[in-house]
């Protein structure tokens, strides 16, 4: 196994089109990173430099201590899934899986005489090895079938199967889950996550899929416009994002955005939507800036029904009033709409609420989860 590094990596397309922009990050050996961004953002262009389908303009690529940037795609000891499976269509499943194998590991030997023993035996080889991945992903019974006769599910993982049975380096996954419905890709999502730990192979996994990104990297890069926006642990990039937009790409729904500014009123400081204050703590950065205009980040989910119990309790300093224009009931909690003023937010609220349409009710903040972002940099202030 072997981690994989971006140093200074910046892949420019034309004259001026950077889909990289020096990016520098490391992966390491047995991980699951999970790189994610919006269309064009600059991930998949990364991950095929990693496989040798694209060159870079500047920088290195290293495969654990093996600087990669000249090294041909076949010599890189990756594996790759795509998106639309790539099978062959002629072939049936065990071909589909044994077909890397026979051309990496025999290099011929079925077909001369002189080597028929060694044949035999690489031959017995493969045969095992591919009975016993088929058999972990539940194939086992398809072998005999083409593609064509399989669902989206099944050949997805007779292409997770293509790829495991080599026994790469690293494996990199280019949005494999986006052509399965939405039961299938959290099925398969569970699969890939149990496949990961059982195998321990360092795998770069692409998706625009924030809910994928959160569930299943140990890590996950934020990728906008060629550029890294922050790399961490999902709960801690959805907990301390480091700007506005990667506030507002991670979660659902997004993190309400709202134009503010720092303001002191007697002894203490606070953060005024002008429609309604809240406090910032003096050991806060903000504190500081008075008369400052700033983003204020509430995310839906930590707006709660002030006559529900929550593990917010309701005060003057955390509570608002506004009207409720939509709900949405999603079963487990509904999403409200709400208004205040000209304001309009929007909040994740619990089932068993009272609360409808067209009426005006109290609901209570979470001031330990609010955010703020500087408006120029949109970077957070913390």
């Amino acid at each position: 196994m072997a981690g994989v590094a971006f140093k200074g990596i910046t892949k420019v397309f034309g004259k001026d089109v950077k889909a990289v922009n020096n990016l520098n990050l490391d992966i390491k050996d047995k991980e699951f990173m999970v790189l994610v961004g919006p269309s064009g953002c600059g991930k998949t262009t990364a991950l095929r430099m990693v496989a040798g389908l694209e060159e870079s303009t500047e920088g290195d690529i290293m495969i654990g201590d093996v600087r990669v940037n000249d090294v041909p795609p076949k010599d890189r000891d990756i594996a790759m899934v795509f998106q639309n499976y790539a099978l062959y269509p002629h072939m049936n499943v065990y071909d589909n899986i044994a077909f890397g194998l026979r051309l990496r590991e025999l290099k011929g030997f079925f077909w001369q005489v002189s080597h028929a023993g060694e044949a035999k035996k690489i031959k017995q080889d493969i045969d095992n090895r591919v009975r016993e991945v088929a058999k972990m992903l539940d194939i086992d019974q398809y072998l005999h079938r083409r593609p064509k006769e399989l669902s989206g599910g099944q050949r997805q993982r007779v292409a997770l199967a293509r790829a495991i049975v080599r026994k790469p380096k690293v494996f990199l996954m280019d949005e494999p889950l986006s052509n399965l419905d939405a039961k299938l890709r959290v099925q398969t999502r569970a699969e890939l996550i149990r496949l990961h730990r059982q195998l321990g192979i360092t795998t770069i996994y692409v998706t625009h899929d924030q809910v994928e990104a959160m569930t299943m990297g140990q890590r996950m890069a934020i990728m906008r416009d060629g550029l890294l926006q922050q790399c961490d642990e999902p709960e801690k990039v959805y907990a301390y994002p480091a700007n506005k937009f990667v506030a507002s790409f991670i979660g659902s729904p997004p993190m309400n955005f709202i134009d503010a500014k720092i303001v002191q009123s007697g002894t203490g400081v606070y953060v005024d939507c002008d429609e309604f204050k809240l406090p910032i703590p003096a050991s806060h950065p903000a504190a500081g800036m008075i008369g400052k205009r700033v983003t204020l980040g509430i995310r839906p989910e930590e707006i709660f029904d002030a006559n529900l119990p929550s593990n917010v309790t309701p005060t003057d300093d955390n509570t608002i009033t506004a009207k409720v224009d939509v709900l949405e009931p999603l079963g487990h909690e509904y999403v409200a709409y709400l208004s205040i003023g000209k304001l309009s937010i929007i909040a994740t609220i619990d089932n068993e609420t009272r609360v409808k349409e067209a009426q005006v009710s109290k609901f209570a903040i979470n001031l330990d989860r609010v955010h703020l972002f500087d408006v120029e940099t949109e970077n957070a202030i913390r």
